[in-house]
């Protein structure tokens, strides 16, 4: 841990939170002298205080402890090559366009990595009028289904959450040629080109 890097850290952010050396000493109950003496290096703030001054500025902890944030390049992106981080515990889908720290059910998730699909687990992909009709053999049992369906295109995505004890069978709007992803709750996330 670096004092002044941290300290300059909190200056910076505290400033963005368009808080004074006071109003967030008075959230954290301590002095603002205390702040001051952060902030120019001079010491670090008590370990009991770092959660919710984190909070305060509105970063996660680790960044605050390295006295740096991490910052991803600006992208154009193309949607195809979207993260998705899948919270094991209560299935919640996040996703982004670039690396991300991602956290749920207290703890870090991991970006997946889509593996093509298996052979005999590909989904069954007809073209219905102005649609693609959706349909799988899969198990949707409670503990071993699959929990959504995804199109990736060039510039959207289109995401359908699918629930145990359903059949697998939906429609997506055919607008364009993509990637067809899908979550099983215990293999993983999949991907087929359509």
């Amino acid at each position: 841990m670096d004092p002044r890097m941290i300290g300059s850290l909190i200056c910076r952010l505290r400033k963005e939170q368009q808080l004074t050396q006071r109003q967030l000493a008075e959230q954290l109950c301590v002095s603002d002298k205390a702040v001051s003496k952060w902030e120019r290096g001079l010491g670090c703030p008590d370990i009991s205080l770092l959660p919710d001054l984190a909070r305060l500025l509105g970063i996660e902890l680790e960044g605050l402890l390295s006295g740096q944030l991490d910052s991803n390049e600006p992208l154009g992106g193309n949607m195809k090559n979207l993260n998705f981080y899948i919270c094991p515990n209560c299935g919640n889908v996040v996703t982004a366009m670039a690396e991300a720290a991602v956290s749920c059910c207290g703890k870090k998730l991991p970006a997946l990595t889509p593996q093509k699909d298996p052979e005999g687990e590909r989904l069954q992909v007809e073209r219905i009028e102005e649609d693609y009709f959706i349909s799988t053999d899969h198990p949707m049992e409670k503990g071993h289904y699959i929990s959504f369906v995804a199109l990736l295109t060039g510039d959207s995505i289109l995401l359908r959450k699918q629930y145990p004890e359903w059949d697998l069978q939906l429609r997506l709007p055919a607008f364009a040629h993509g990637k067809l992803l899908w979550y099983c709750t215990q293999h993983g996330l999949f991907y087929q080109n359509i």
